[in-house]
């Protein structure tokens, strides 16, 4: 069995990397990525405040030489309450990624077990997450479903947008 732990500023760079991984997974679905240079230095230096956090858990499977050979990400969001969520507390999670060489393993529902422990410790009546189709069967198989609403996104004008190749004229 996968065991999890709770994340520490010393797998910060094997945490880069596999959210580079991801990244590069993701390209086959939104194209380049507009960016390369700068954003795993912000991206460590996010995770290292992030780990410090009180509405954050960084969950890994992995330790040693090598690093976190999987991860997922766990945030509390503060809203309004309302009739369908008392408290206005809503868990968000991401980033739950396997090195390619240990998928198959159980590591990323060890990982997502871990994070909706935590949330379920917290208080939360709901947790949101956005899945690739590879990660639907696990989501579904944890009490996922698909919320009512569809999920919209708005990049600013200046920024390419993910689903869109940017065209020649806008370079």
């Amino acid at each position: 069995m996968s065991e999890v732990r709770e994340a520490t500023v010393e797998d910060i760079p094997g945490l880069v990397r596999l959210r580079g991984q991801m990244f590069a997974e993701l390209r086959n679905d939104f194209g380049e990525a507009p960016f390369e240079d700068g954003w795993r230095d912000a991206c460590a230096a996010a995770l290292k405040e992030r780990l410090a956090a009180d509405d954050t858990r960084i969950a890994v499977v992995g330790d040693g030489a090598a690093g976190p050979i999987a991860c997922g990400m766990g945030v509390i969001d503060q809203r309004l309450p309302s009739p369908y969520n008392r408290t206005g507390r809503v868990g968000y999670i991401f980033g739950v990624i396997t090195d390619p060489a240990h998928r198959h393993r159980g590591h990323a529902r060890a990982i997502m077990k871990d994070l909706l422990a935590w949330f379920d410790a917290c208080g939360l009546d709901r947790v949101d997450l956005h899945a690739t189709e590879f990660g639907i069967p696990l989501y579904r198989s944890l009490g996922f479903t698909e919320h009512p609403e569809p999920t919209y996104t708005r990049k600013h004008p200046d920024q390419p947008h993910p689903s869109r190749p940017v065209q020649p004229d806008e370079m």
